[in-house]
């Protein structure tokens, strides 16, 4: 009796194994084609069943942290985009500021060229 169960507990490794390699294969066929990564999505593209991308404690993680991974990373590219017209306010004044500065700096060099021209001149 025990030689049967051997049997079918070798059978399950494999049919595991199998599953595992389809599972893998489709989360790298998602991720280079920067397509969603989730349960559904994974199940789908691999041909294997929901139940078991939950039950498996090793792929379901896997995938929780990769769906999580591209939801910050599209959060990221949202909060770059995505500025309040308070914010971009800020960012005009900074920038009015920044050029006021640099007209003041340009006219003081203006100023002392003038002089150093002057100056030269009276040399000659």
């Amino acid at each position: 009796m025990t030689y049967q169960t051997k049997g079918l507990k070798k059978y399950a490794q494999e049919k595991t194994k199998i599953i595992l390699e389809k599972v893998d294969k489709a989360i790298r066929k998602l991720s280079l084609n920067d397509e969603k990564i989730n349960f559904n999505s994974i199940s789908q593209e691999s041909g294997v069943a929901k139940t078991f991308l939950y039950k498996n404690q090793e792929v379901r993680s896997r995938i929780e942290d990769l769906r999580q991974k591209q939801v910050s990373k599209e959060m990221n590219k949202r909060t770059k985009y995505d500025k309040t017209s308070k914010s971009k306010d800020i960012i005009i004044m900074a920038k009015d500021k920044k050029i006021k500065e640099l007209e003041e700096e340009n006219k003081k060099l203006k100023e002392q060229l003038e002089m150093l021209r002057g100056k030269l001149y009276e040399k000659l």
